[in-house]
C-alpha cells in the first residue's frame, strides 16, 4: 500500500520533473537528472543536468569527474530507503554492512577501509548538503525529500580533503519552497514493514520559507536467533530536519538545516561459513552454531543491541557579488553510538563486547568562485575541521568462558586451566572466570586545516585545461589505556618460568640481573624456547594481555603531517555546454 498527497510546490515539482523521468526510464539503473530549474530559466525542451561535484553549478556535461547522479524521483521510485539501498542504483558503489548497525564500509570502485574502528578515518567522504559526515554512522539515517545523489567515483582529495582518496557520495536535499504544499507517502510490506515520509513547506514572509520533513522506518527482524526465539536485523529508526531559506536580497541566500535521527535496532545476521579449529569445544559446552551461509538462522547467547543518536545543523550563505560568489558553510554535529554484543556469534556464553563511542564535529568551510565569460575561472577555499571522539569499550566473559578455553588448552581434555593455577599459584577457577575480562579507554583531537582551488583555462572552444591544489595542515593527540582482568593474561610467561626454574629464588628483575651472566643467559634461553618452557604454550590464551597505555615514553601520542597535492587536467566537449542559471526564480 502506497499513498500520496502532494500540495502545490508538490505538483510544481512533478511538472519540473516530468521531462528528467521520461530519460530516467530509459536508464533505470542510474538516473542521470535532477528537480530543474523554472522554464524560465532553462528551455522545457533541454534535459539539463546540474551538478556540484566540482563545488561549483555546472552540467553533467562540463564537470570534469566520473560522477553518478541519481535524482530524487529515481530515488523514490526505487524505494531506495537510506545509503545502504543506494548500492542498488549506483553500480560503482558497495555498501557493506558489518556485525551492527553503525559499522558500515562504503566502497567506490573497490576502494575503502572498514569501519569497525572509530580511529580509522574513511576513504570515501560522505557529504550531506555540503556537510562531512565523518563516520558512517553519521550518515545512516533514511533518505528522506533527496534532491539528488551525486557519486564521485575516485580521488577527489584536491576539493574534498584528504577523506575522500577512494571517492564521495554527496546528497543534496530540497530546499524550502515559497509556494505553501507537502508530501505525505505511507508504505506497509512484508515483516510488519511500515515506512512513513512527510514533509510540509511554504512561506513565511516574503523573503523566508520553511520546510519540516520526517521519516518513519520500522520492520521485524528478517533472520532468527533460533535458540532464543528472537528476531534480528530488524529496523527501528526515525528521523526529524527542520531548515530555514531566508533571502534577504536577489544576491544573498542564507540556508539553515537542523536535524536529528534515532537509531535502536537489533543487528545483524552473521553467518559462519566454516566451523573451524574451536567448533569442537563450542559443541562440548553446548553451544550451537549454523554453517549454511544461506541461511537466515542464527545462534547468539543474546539479542545485539545497537543505537546510534545522529544529530546537528548547518548555516550556509551563498553571496553573489558580479560574477563571483562566496560561499560560507558552518557545521556543528554529535554522533552516540552504543552497541553491546555477543562476538563468539554462537549460543555459547563465551565472549561478549559493549562500545560506547561518542564523536564531536565542527567544520567550517569558506570559497570563492568566478563566473566569467572569458576563458579563465577559477575556485579557491579553505576548510577547517575539528573532532573530539571518545570511546569505553571492553569483553566481558561469560558463563561457559572459562571450561571452553579449558577444553582447547588442554586438546579437549579438560583440567589444564586447575593445573595451571596451581602451578603459578594463581586461585583455584580464577582463569576466564565470568566477568570482566577487558577495558578500554581511548579518546582522539583532531585539527585540520586545508587551502584549495582550481583554475580553468579555455583557449578555444571546447578544450578546458584544468590546474588544481590542495594543502592540508593535520593533527591529531591522541591517547589508549587497557586493563586486562583476567589472571592468566596478566602473567609474564617467560618471567613465571624462570621463578619457577630457579626455585622461587628469583621474583625481579633486580634478583635475575644479580645472577652470573653466564646464569642469566641459560635461564633466558630456556624461559623462551617453547620446547623447554611448556607455559609458552598458553600464549593463545593470553586473550588480550595488558597494552602499554598511550602517551608513553616512546609514542608521544601526537602526529603533525601536511601534505600538498595537486592536478593537472585536460578535456574537450564536442558541444557547447548549458550553462545553468545562478539563481532560481521564486
Amino acid at each position: 500500500m502506497r499513498s500520496t498527497t502532494t500540495g502545490f510546490a508538490g505538483s510544481y515539482r512533478f511538472t519540473l520533473l516530468a521531462g528528467a523521468a521520461a530519460f530516467a526510464l530509459g536508464a533505470p539503473g542510474v538516473a542521470f537528472a535532477q528537480d530543474q530549474a523554472p522554464e524560465a530559466e532553462a528551455p522545457e525542451s533541454s534535459n539539463v543536468i546540474i551538478v556540484t561535484a566540482s563545488k561549483r553549478e555546472q552540467t553533467l556535461q562540463e564537470t570534469p569527474i566520473s560522477v553518478s547522479v541519481t535524482s530524487g524521483e529515481t530515488l523514490k521510485n526505487a524505494q531506495i530507503r537510506d545509503v545502504l539501498d543506494l548500492q542498488t542504483v549506483t553500480p560503482s558503489l558497495r555498501v557493506s554492512q558489518l556485525q551492527n548497525a553503525s559499522s558500515t564500509t562504503f566502497i567506490i570502485r573497490g576502494f575503502g577501509n572498514g569501519d569497525n574502528n572509530f580511529g580509522i578515518e574513511p576513504s570515501v567522504g560522505v557529504f550531506i548538503d555540503g556537510v562531512f559526515r565523518s563516520r558512517s554512522a553519521a550518515s545512516l539515517s533514511d533518505l528522506n525529500m533527496v534532491q539528488r545523489i551525486e557519486v564521485l567515483n575516485g580521488p577527489q582529495s584536491t576539493l574534498f580533503g584528504k577523506n575522500a582518496s577512494a571517492g564521495v557520495i554527496s546528497v543534496i536535499t530540497k530546499e524550502p519552497q515559497y509556494k505553501f504544499g507537502g508530501q505525505v507517502e505511507a508504505s506497509y510490506g512484508n515483516y510488519d514493514a511500515v515506512v512513513l515520509k512527510g514533509e510540509i513547506t511554504g512561506p513565511i514572509s516574503e523573503n523566508i520559507a520553511f520546510s519540516l520533513d520526517g521519516s518513519y522506518n520500522r520492520r521485524d527482524g528478517y533472520a532468527r536467533i533460533v535458540n532464543l526465539n528472537e528476531d534480528i536485523s530488524d529496523r527501528n529508526r526515525w528521523s526529524a530536519r527542520g531548515q530555514l531559506l531566508i533571502e534577504p536580497s536577489a544576491d544573498l541566500k542564507i540556508r539553515a538545516i537542523a536535524d536529528y535521527s534515532k537509531i535502536d535496532e537489533a543487528c545483524c545476521t552473521v553467518s559462519t561459513q566454516v566451523a573451524g579449529p574451536t567448533a569442537g569445544a563450542i559443541f562440548a559446552v553446548g553451544g550451537v552454531l549454523d554453517t549454511d551461509f544461506f541461511s537466515f538462522n542464527t545462534f547468539l547467547n543474546k539479542v545485539p543491541i545497537n543505537k546510534v543518536e545522529n544529530y546537528g545543523g548547518s548555516v550556509q550563505v551563498d553571496w553573489n557579488i558580479g560574477n563571483l560568489s562566496l560561499t560560507s558553510i558552518t557545521s556543528y554535529r554529535e554522533l552516540d553510538n552504543f552497541v553491546d554484543q555477543d562476538v563468539d556469534f554462537t549460543s555459547a556464553d563465551v565472549i561478549n563486547e559493549l562500545r560506547d563511542q561518542a564523536v564531536e564535529t565542527f567544520t567550517q568551510e569558506l570559497r570563492i568562485a568566478s563566473d566569467f565569460d572569458g576563458p579563465i575561472n577559477f575556485l579557491l577555499g579553505g576548510f577547517y575541521f575539528d573532532e573530539s571522539i571518545t570511546q569505553n569499550s571492553g569483553l566481558t566473559t561469560g558463563a561457559v568462558a572459562r571450561p571452553f578455553f579449558d577444553l582447547l588448552a588442554g586438546g579437549g581434555v579438560p583440567g589444564t586451566l586447575s593445573f595451571v593455577e596451581g602451578a603459578l599459584g594463581l586461585p583455584q577457577n580464577s582463569i576466564f572466570s565470568p566477568g570482566a575480562l577487558t577495558s578500554e579507554q581511548f579518546s582522539m583531537d583532531n585539527e585540520s586545516w586545508s587551502v584549495f582551488g582550481t583554475v580553468d583555462l579555455e583557449p578555444v572552444d571546447g578544450l578546458v585545461l584544468t590546474a588544481g591544489f590542495n594543502y592540508t595542515d593535520d593533527k591529531k593527540t591522541f591517547a589508549f589505556a587497557q586493563q586486562s582482568f583476567d589472571e592468566l593474561s596478566n602473567i609474564n610467561l617467560v618471567d613465571a618460568f624462570i621463578t619457577l626454574a630457579s626455585g622461587g629464588t628469583v621474583t625481579n628483575r633486580a634478583q635475575f640481573q644479580a645472577l652470573p651472566l653466564a646464569n642469566q643467559q641459560a635461564l633466558l634461553a630456556a624461559a623462551t624456547n617453547p620446547a623447554a618452557n611448556p607455559l609458552l604454550g598458553l600464549t593463545p590464551l593470553q586473550f588480550q594481555p595488558p597494552f602499554l597505555s598511550l602517551p608513553n615514553s616512546v609514542e608521544p601520542g601526537r602526529t603533525n603531517d601536511d601534505k600538498f597535492t595537486y592536478l593537472l587536467r585536460t578535456r574537450s566537449m564536442s558541444t557547447p555546454a548549458i550553462r545553468p542559471a545562478s539563481r532560481r526564480a521564486r
